[in-house]
């Protein structure tokens, strides 16, 4: 069965960009489209289509969620022409768009995270006490810790580098992932982080889209844009 996924595309013509949307834990696609962030898409004219998947957390804990991605939604879209694919995670979706992002990574220009999920307490208090990401060494790291592994890419992660997706970061200042947010912000260019004073809630999360969708994003592909590469199944 394929992955579900709400679909809001402009038409052919005007279409150069695949947005997928990755819902937090507890969230469906359409809570995504009933709280608007199809809507600002659509206020703005941009030349986006959104894909707004069902990633549940069954696909975490199997860890086909990336796989089901390629499959279903990046793969059939870059078939049918040549697209620049991003990513837009919340909460949980964030890690999810990550995990993709990882694992796929010239295919897909950029990542947009939005109060991400991006490891245990344990984890980031581990991290803060190294002295953030730069002076963190994860040690050996089992395949199926997916966690520590997704934080040591992180953690080689290079802004400049064009064969890593550009990441887009927003949270709250007083959302409950915020020192972990904080910490990947450190290692991100000003121009790509934004932060307002709001908690872990959508109205928080919609005053972030909005600000960072004014800030151009989609504005300008890479030097040389993955458009053309299929991502593996």
């Amino acid at each position: 069965m394929a992955l579900d996924a709400i679909y809001d595309c402009v038409p052919a013509c005007a279409s150069e960009t695949l947005l997928v949307m990755l819902p937090g834990s507890g969230s469906r696609p359409q809570d995504l489209i009933d709280h608007g962030f199809v809507r600002e898409l659509r206020s703005r004219r941009l030349p986006v289509d959104a894909a707004v998947v069902d990633a549940h957390l069954g696909l975490y804990l199997d860890r086909t969620l990336s796989a089901r991605l390629a499959q279903d939604v990046i793969g059939p879209a870059c078939r049918k022409r040549p697209v620049r694919v991003w990513l837009l995670g919340i909460s949980l979706g964030g890690m999810g768009a990550l995990l993709h992002a990882r694992a796929h990574a010239p295919a897909i220009e950029g990542v947009i995270l939005l109060a991400p999920f991006l490891g245990a307490r344990g984890t980031i208090a581990e991290i803060g006490r190294a002295g953030g990401l730069d002076h963190w060494h994860p040690g050996e790291i089992r395949p199926e810790d997916d966690e520590r592994m997704l934080l040591a890419w992180l953690r080689t992660h290079t802004a400049s580098d064009p064969a890593r997706p550009a990441i887009h970061l927003g949270y709250g200042t007083r959302d409950r992932y915020a020192a972990a947010s904080a910490m990947l912000a450190s290692r991100l260019p000003c121009t790509q982080v934004v932060t307002i004073d709001g908690g872990h809630d959508w109205a928080t999360w919609l005053a972030l889209w909005r600000r960072m969708l004014d800030q151009g994003l989609f504005a300008a592909p890479r030097a040389q844009p993955p458009a053309a590469r299929l991502p593996a199944a």
